[in-house]
């Protein structure tokens, strides 16, 4: 590492005011910032108040998400030659032929959207920003398999450009930027994000559990084991909940993520699930609730959507009345509208837009307690 150290300090006056290419000073700004701790703090934006900087924090993100993307992989795999009547495929094939179909995705995710926010960067002459670390990784994990290349490179424009950067960037946005790209597909393509003909490669098809449970009801889902492990038809990184659980493990370890958030998204959505229960009057609502939080993309938008610093509520009472309340909305609309089998984006889109004006009546009502406490002394 000295010897990279010296090599950018040896071409780092190139890119300072006077350089050659002292235009691309927020290329290899992002550059070294990536590779060395910054010997700078934040002026503006999301702040850090933590021995690590932003982009060690995204980081250890995209770390978390990594059990989801190598089981993802596999189970692409796993899911086509299933599907094609292999069942016998071996590990090694499996992940070879997931890995073939996802890494495309990543790199036109990666590559888009960091092109923009070095072009962004440069135009508006400021350093390059981290979130798109963390967004590049998930957008590709809550896409089906089968999204043309295109359209991913689209949703990361509009995500990117209109979620984002024109909010001010990194820490201003107001919805989560992997969840607006997919918003943005859901809506402008949804032949390509619904359906059988969307969760497996190569044209091979089938339903996913929750598209089984609008028909046949519980008989037609998997079990709850291969539901918790994630053998079952999905978008990439979304169908295991051991390895979202991994993930949040980690992020909790590091204390990157609100538990309190996690908590009570859990507890939300298995309230719903058990009174939805009582009253089973369609083959939705019959599917247990425990079960009900192992399908679809509800252990994942628990664990890296809905725990979004930046878009989720920040006082600690705030975020418990905003992940109680995504547990709820998500399994609502799965249950009341077919159309959206997937409720937990629409959820969580939803209690962003939300969370300022929780945040506030809690940050009142600390007020008015406060005030009665003066009144009564005096």
């Amino acid at each position: 590492m000295k010897a990279l150290r010296n090599l950018l300090d040896k071409v780092k006056p190139n890119f300072e005011k006077g350089g050659k290419f002292e235009k691309l000073l927020p290329l290899f700004d992002g550059i070294e910032t990536f590779l060395f701790v910054p010997g700078h703090t934040t002026h503006s934006g999301t702040h850090i108040r933590d021995g690590i900087d932003l982009k060690r924090t995204m980081i250890t993100v995209v770390f978390a998400l990594i059990p989801c993307l190598l089981f993802g992989m596999w189970n692409v795999g796993y899911q086509y030659h299933l599907g094609s009547g292999i069942a016998d495929a071996s590990f090694i094939d499996n992940f070879i032929f997931g890995a073939i179909r996802v890494l495309p995705i990543i790199i036109v995710s990666y590559g888009v959207g960091l092109g923009i926010e070095f072009g962004f960067a440069i135009v508006k002459k400021h350093s390059v920003n981290e979130g798109y670390l963390v967004s590049g990784m998930l957008i590709p994990l809550i896409l089906p398999v089968d999204i043309p290349l295109w359209m991913v490179a689209v949703a990361t424009i509009f995500a990117v450009v209109i979620g984002k950067e024109v909010f001010g960037g990194t820490g201003m946005n107001i919805l989560n930027v992997a969840l607006a790209a997919r918003a943005f597909l859901f809506f402008a393509y949804p032949t390509k994000m619904s359906g059988n003909d969307v969760w497996f490669a190569d044209a091979v098809s089938g339903a996913t559990p929750l598209a089984a449970a609008i028909e046949g009801g519980v008989a037609a889902i998997p079990s709850i084991a291969d539901s918790f492990w994630g053998y079952i038809p999905g978008s990439i990184g979304e169908t295991s909940a051991a390895a979202c659980l991994i993930g949040a493990f980690i992020l909790l370890f590091t204390g990157v993520a609100s538990w309190r958030i996690m908590v009570s998204v859990f507890v939300g959505g298995l309230v719903m699930g058990m009174i939805f229960n009582v009253f089973a009057v369609n083959p939705l609502m019959a599917v247990p609730a425990m079960h009900h939080i192992m399908l679809g993309g509800f252990m994942f938008g628990l664990v890296f959507m809905a725990t979004d610093p930046v878009t989720a509520s920040q006082t600690n009472t705030g975020k418990y009345i905003y992940g109680f309340f995504i547990g709820i909305f998500a399994i609502m609309i799965r249950v009341f509208n077919p159309a959206f089998p997937e409720g937990m984006m629409l959820a969580i889109l939803f209690m962003n837009v939300m969370a300022p004006l929780i945040d506030h009546y809690v940050v009142q009502a600390n007020i008015n307690r406060r005030l009665k406490r003066i009144s009564i002394k005096a």
